[in-house]
């Protein structure tokens, strides 16, 4: 079974840059067809979709996100990374790392605020 664990700091200030790790178990991320994937959640907000990297290394990014928005793989380390540049208390949610309908991370909470 698939296992997805997010990872990085729960605070950032504003104007610096956000990195998220996603460490991948039970599975591989250059696994054919499957598209590896950041999804956020503001407070009281729904989901967003941010972006992902295919199993192959395309990139795919939200358009409203991608002049910010860096999506990269250690394939040795089985891990995906997020980096959002610029980030504004707008950008506080929680944030997940995904693939397919079924498997998520739990989530880790980051706090723009200076």
């Amino acid at each position: 079974q698939v296992q997805l664990q997010e990872s990085g700091p729960g605070l950032v200030k504003p104007s610096q840059t956000l990195s998220l790790t996603c460490t991948v178990s039970g599975g591989s991320i250059t696994t054919t067809y499957y598209r590896w994937s950041w999804i956020r959640q503001p407070p009281g907000k729904g989901l967003e979709w941010m972006g992902g990297i295919g199993y192959d290394g395309s990139r795919y990014y939200s358009p409203s996100l991608k002049s910010r928005t860096s999506i990269s793989r250690d394939t040795s380390k089985n891990q995906f990374f997020l980096q959002l540049s610029s980030v504004t208390p707008d950008d506080t949610a929680v944030y997940y790392c995904n693939v397919g309908l079924n498997y998520w991370g739990q989530g880790t909470q980051v706090t723009v605020s200076s």
